[in-house]
């Protein structure tokens, strides 16, 4: 099983669309984090997720 850790979130309706959340996902796996991007369409945002596997 595993857990998603938001790491920042950006709204969807940004002039620049996801290109925010990739640029922070990107730095950070960079810094060593494993960091991906995902469209939640609830909240309508563009979420910075850390997936991490629960022992």
């Amino acid at each position: 099983m595993s857990e998603h850790k938001i790491l920042d979130a950006f709204p969807a309706g940004h002039p620049r669309g996801s290109w925010p959340a990739e640029e922070r996902a990107a730095a950070l796996r960079e810094q060593g984090e494993s960091a991906t991007v995902v469209m939640d369409l609830d909240t309508d945002r563009f979420l910075v997720i850390s997936a991490e596997v629960a022992a």
